[in-house]
């Protein structure tokens, strides 16, 4: 089947927006924001969690609001008590459901029904043995899943599901006959979810990979806004600049690399490329190559006092920014561009960089790009159908005993953090046994899904779980106050249920505020004697227990402190950036293609984003800012973006290719990288430069990069202890 994008009246009027974009004036600064975890923004103390509304996933939460509730309302038609436990293995199962692959998805959601509902009537049936045996067997459970996490996040989630399924387990004795019930109506339950979400309900299995592409193209957008921006404030502050690249390069290459997994899981589900896989590939890779540019124009922006270059390069963004977002929206609604329009754009913005030689390489490897990814091209070689290659999976053995066999070690955090759940929810579990309050499982729950590997984000899952079980159970008991007939519960749980998965993705916050009115609402049903404001004051209470026990743990037990971890991946930002520096100079000196260092480029970016990743975890523990390792990391953060912006910028400088020598390229290579790996090792002190290139023009460029790796050697050289 052949398939072609559709061009109906709504390209018409992004062309038409397009024109006008173009010759629009100046564009109002930005609002000021809070930092969301795909988007945390430039200031790496700041904790983010600020709602990211473009993750709402609405029709997601209407199949999972629909599986959910239509099981409550046979319950409610019906009169049959275990089809509420079939309710909540569905209800569970959907939790489970975090996206991706189909492949991926089957097993996991199997798995959780089968364990789940072993879990349940096993647990159940042992409760009458005294805690003397459940206990025991609790700690091991809990230990288990919270180790689970190794195989990443998609078994992390079932971790912590089924973890919730032992501590409720526990707490209701079962007779044989109740357990064999229960356990037939937990699969049954988690089989209806599964057969609803991947067979009956099946979502567009490409616009996941579609959305995620689109929106990589919508951060270049704003990251091309913000650069206008800066020029047309006449920004020349190199803090000003540092705040830009850290903001937006990590906020552009967290979505590339997200937005990889899920196109590389669509092409591997189906073992070959479709012309939609190659489609998406193709524009996946142009959009990180225009990323390339935008950084390298970053760089040539900088401090720049040129009054003719800033108003080209002002102009250059005003038309680019536009055709970004026309066809992020193009690529997200499967509509095509029209080819003339563009080119008038492309043409334009050609035109504004035609008279500058630094320039007009950048504006034409945008434009090229660009004018690629809107006519959903194929480059020569690369054949639709073909096979996957280095796409391929490891095989399942590898997948399933690497990981455990690399975390089966006291170094691992994963490990102390398994220990950590067993110590402390197991007790708390054994707490509330004993007390007997029929709500008292939220203590426990509360403290295994909070807890995590490391303290930073232990105490802010902490925060948002206690601020949004409050805010939630304030409207959970308001609607069971005014709703009180049990066919109307039943009826509010469904645009509850849809409002809450479909915002699980936009905050963590969010998604507590929404699930906990459907928690009050149902226990309501469940346990019609309860007032619904008890229940929401008794969900708050242990919520803030559990939180606070969660975040004291983290604290005492075998605490994984930030600062080792940030200097392992200092080391690692330093060598990605070394291999970087070299890939960019064998390329200038010809010995390999152009185009051979996108790789190594890719690897120094996600470097950068883990050690700002980390830096930010260091910031929010105690004495995080006041620890002279932490400021010497944001140092060399800022340094590594800073060395990344001349590379690209070097890259794409035409004047070099045809300057530097292969015995100056081959020099400069040389101390470059091996300066770096020396400063990633902790060696001696960094060896004097090499003979300046003689040409004038390679001189600033190459002087530029030297002067920040002695700058690094100084800060890292700097005499201060190593804080632990």
């Amino acid at each position: 089947m052949r398939h072609a994008a559709r061009t109906t009246g709504m390209d018409r009027g992004r062309c038409s927006a397009l024109m006008k974009a173009t010759a629009s004036g100046p564009s109002p600064a930005p609002p000021r924001r809070i930092g969301t975890p795909r988007d945390p923004g430039a200031d790496l103390s700041r904790v983010p969690w600020g709602w990211d509304l473009r993750a709402l996933r609405a029709v997601e939460g209407i199949r999972a609001a629909t599986a959910f509730a239509l099981v409550i309302l046979a319950h409610e038609w019906l009169g049959r008590p275990a089809l509420l436990y079939m309710a909540m293995a569905t209800f569970f199962t959907c939790l489970c459901d975090v996206g991706g692959p189909i492949r991926f998805r089957v097993p996991a959601l199997l798995a959780f029904t089968l364990l789940g509902a072993a879990t349940w009537a096993g647990f159940g049936l042992l409760r009458e043995a005294g805690l003397a045996v459940v206990l025991p067997l609790a700690f091991a459970g809990l230990f288990c899943l919270g180790f689970s996490r190794v195989w990443g996040p998609g078994a992390t989630v079932v971790g912590n599901i089924l973890a919730i399924v032992l501590i409720i387990a526990a707490n209701q004795p079962l007779s044989g006959q109740e357990a064999l019930e229960i356990g037939g109506m937990f699969l049954a339950g988690g089989l209806w979810a599964t057969l609803l979400t991947m067979v009956v309900w099946r979502l567009h299995p490409y616009r996941p990979a579609r959305t995620a592409v689109a929106e990589c193209w919508r951060r270049l957008a704003t990251l091309a806004a913000d650069q206008r921006r800066l020029l047309q404030a006449g920004e020349a502050s190199t803090a000003v600049w540092d705040a830009h690249s850290r903001a937006h390069r990590r906020a552009v290459r967290e979505e590339i690399e997200h937005a990889r997994v899920i196109v590389l899981d669509l092409v591997n589900m189906r073992g070959r490329l479709s012309l939609r896989g190659s489609q998406a590939l193709l524009r996946l890779e142009a959009c990180d190559q225009i990323f390339g540019s935008l950084i390298a124009l970053s760089d040539l922006l900088e401090g720049m006092r040129d009054p003719a270059r800033l108003r080209a390069a002002e102009t250059l963004l005003r038309v680019v920014r536009p055709m970004l977002v026309v066809l992020a929206d193009a690529i997200e609604t499967d509509v095509a561009v029209r080819p003339p329009v563009l080119d008038r754009a492309a043409g334009r913005a050609l035109a504004a960089a035609q008279g500058d030689p630094l320039l007009r390489p950048l504006a034409e490897a945008i434009i090229e790009r660009l004018r690629i990814a809107a006519r959903l091209s194929t480059p020569g070689g690369y054949l639709p159908g073909g096979p996957v290659g280095a796409a391929q999976a490891q095989p399942w053995r590898e997948r399933v005993l690497g990981p455990l066999r690399a975390n089966l070690t006291w170094q691992s955090a994963i490990l102390r953090h398994a220990l950590r759940i067993a110590v402390i929810g197991a007790p708390s579990l054994a707490l509330t046994l004993d007390y007997g309050a029929q709500f008292a499982h939220w203590l426990p729950i509360t403290v295994v899904v909070t807890l995590q590997p490391f303290f930073a984000v232990t105490w802010q899952r902490a925060l948002e779980r206690i601020g949004g079980t409050v805010l939630g159970g304030l409207v959970g008991a308001l609607l069971a106050y005014f709703v009180r007939a049990p066919l109307e519960l039943a009826a509010v749980l469904f645009p509850l249920c849809a409002l809450a998965f479909g915002a699980r993705q936009v905050s963590f916050t969010a998604w507590i505020a929404g699930i906990t009115p459907v928690v009050v609402v149902l226990m309501e049903l469940i346990h019609p004697g309860h007032s619904s404001w008890e229940v929401a004051a008794l969900r708050a209470l242990f919520t803030l227990a559990g939180g606070l026990l969660a975040v004291i743990g983290c604290l005492l037990l075998w605490p994984s402190w930030e600062p080792g971890r940030m200097r392992r991946e200092r080391r690692a930002a330093l060598a990605a950036h070394a291999d970087y520096a070299g890939a960019v100079l064998s390329e200038i000196i010809g010995e390999t293609p152009f185009g051979g260092a996108e790789a190594a480029r890719r690897a120094a970016g996600m470097a950068t984003n883990n050690l700002e990743a980390s830096i930010t975890r260091a910031l929010q523990e105690p004495r995080g800012s006041r620890r002279p390792e932490v400021s010497r990391a944001i140092l060399v953060d800022s340094i590594l973006r800073r060395i990344a912006g001349r590379l690209s910028a070097l890259r794409h400088d035409p004047a070099a290719r045809m300057a530097l020598t292969a015995v100056e390229g081959a020099a400069w290579r040389s101390w470059i990288t091996a300066s770096l790996r020396g400063l990633a090792e902790g060696e001696g002190p960094v060896p004097p430069r090499p003979a300046p290139p003689l040409e004038a023009a390679l001189l600033d460029p190459l002087a530029r990069i030297a002067r920040q790796i002695e700058l690094l050697e100084g800060a890292l050289r700097r005499p201060a202890a190593e804080a632990a």
